[in-house]
Order: C-alpha cells, then structure tokens, then sequence
C-alpha cells in the first residue's frame, strides 16, 4: 500500500472519490454521503434506526456514509423521505449548443 493510499485510508470522501472514475462523479457522491451522515446525526438517528426506516441495513447506511459504495437511485430516495428531505438531482449542460459555440446566429 503507498504512503498516499494510506493517509486515504479513513478518511470517507477522499477514498469515495479515489473508487470512482470521475472526479466530479465522487465529489457528487461524497457530498450525498455526508448530507447524509450529517441529517441523520442532526435527527438524532442510528445507522441501525435510519436503515429501518428505509427498508434497508445497517451496513448498506454505513457503507453509503463511509464512501464504500455509491447509493441506487431508489435506495436514496428512501433515504431522503427517511430524512424527511427532498431528493433534488439536475442535468446541467457542460457545453453551450454547437450553434451557440461556433458564433453562427441562427435568427
């Protein structure tokens, strides 16, 4: 193990974007992760209480909070109404239209 591999180790949002191949795809999760470690501690919610209420496990909540694994869909919308949140994921473009980008007025 390198000496940058394990000053990564335990630390959840360094190693969540390490495992993912996009650098904004694990900042995206690593984010999602701590929202949701931090609502859940701010309701006063076990790992074991949270993952009840969502219909999931104890260890899938933990692997979610510690980076181990990016959420499905459907597991994190029960997570956010668990958390009594709204679940908000946008499409932005990247780039401008081709037309927009090449000067060429269209009107």
């Amino acid at each position: 193990m390198s000496p940058s591999d394990r000053s990564r180790r335990g630390q959840p949002l360094e190693r969540l974007r390490g495992r993912l191949s996009g650098a904004e795809e694990g900042w995206f999760f690593a984010q999602i992760a701590d929202q949701v470690a931090k609502r859940r501690r701010e309701l006063r919610l076990s790992q074991a209480e949270l993952a009840d209420l969502c219909d999931t496990t104890q260890s899938a909540i933990a692997r979610l909070e510690s980076g181990g694994r990016p959420p499905r869909i459907d597991t994190l919308m029960r997570i956010a109404n668990a958390l009594d949140c709204e679940l908000a994921v946008e499409l932005r473009p990247r780039t401008r239209l081709r037309k927009e980008a090449s000067g060429v007025d269209t009107d």
